[in-house]
């Protein structure tokens, strides 16, 4: 409803938004993914939630050739190590062995394969990181040894919160955290000129063509969402929902400020 009421095309800085802006941070974050795709290995990618890691992720994924690439995204992580790696055997087209050392085996055995019979490199995406086991930290370095440790056959992302990069400068994971190739965190936006241009862009890609928040709404809905992205779009969203029934076709600074304590 709030969608038509406000001549939209799509949700503002929702998940359906086609063009992410960016202000340098996806830019770099496709350089390095490029980097990782040439010298397979390990990387980290961390931020607050909502700052537009995954989105990113999946923007730049997505533009991969798939006769080169076989990108594998998990998200669920909140499971033992052994379902992790079923899950990685099942996107693979693999049976999931029961015993952990049979699953390795033919897990490595088929991502050689690609490697050697189809020059296809598997990108491991696995999201939410900061959930997985300790043991899987613990063990994930001797998954990523192939060949006597000659080869790198894999690229792998770990995405989390920042806490997994905590996590992993712990003792029981150096020997993972030295096998990380590169680390990167996003940041939220902060600064009124480039969240006003996260703003403009969002609206503007939703297909709004009016100017529908004054600068003390801008100012007020940067302190609501602390720069973050998601947060802003949700509270955007929500203040447009309760403009409708007033007849609204702008967002005046009470209805944002109704709109963040619906949210709380």
């Amino acid at each position: 409803m709030y969608r038509q009421h406000f001549g939209l095309t799509s949700q503002p800085l929702g998940k359906d938004t086609r063009q992410l802006w960016d202000d340098g941070a996806i830019a770099a974050l496709r350089e390095r993914f490029q980097w990782l795709l040439e010298n397979p290995g390990l990387a980290l990618l961390t931020g607050e939630p909502g700052v537009g890691k995954t989105s990113a992720l999946r923007l730049i994924a997505d533009g991969l050739n798939p006769h080169r690439y076989q990108v594998i995204y998990m998200s669920e992580t909140d499971f033992g190590r052994m379902d992790i790696y079923r899950q990685l055997a099942l996107s693979l087209g693999l049976d999931a062995a029961y015993r952990r050392s049979q699953l390795w085996r033919d897990i490595k055995a088929k991502v050689q394969e690609l490697a050697d019979g189809k020059h296809v490199l598997p990108v491991w995406i696995i999201d939410e990181a900061q959930n997985l086991p300790p043991d899987f930290f613990r063990d994930f370095p001797a998954f990523l040894n192939f060949a006597f440790d000659s080869r790198d056959l894999m690229t792998v992302w770990l995405v989390g919160h920042p806490s997994l990069g905590q996590l992993l400068s712990k003792a029981p994971f150096a020997a993972l955290a030295s096998r990380v190739h590169l680390r990167m965190q996003f940041e939220a936006v902060k600064g009124r000129e480039r969240f006003a241009s996260l703003i403009q862009h969002g609206l503007q890609s939703a297909g709004c063509t009016q100017t529908i928040l004054s600068d003390s709404g801008l100012e007020l809905l940067l302190q609501g969402s602390q720069g973050i992205p998601r947060t802003a779009g949700n509270i955007l969203r929500t203040a447009m929902r309760l403009a409708v029934p007033k007849g609204l076709n702008h967002l005046p600074d009470d209805l944002l400020k109704d709109a963040m304590e619906e949210m709380k």
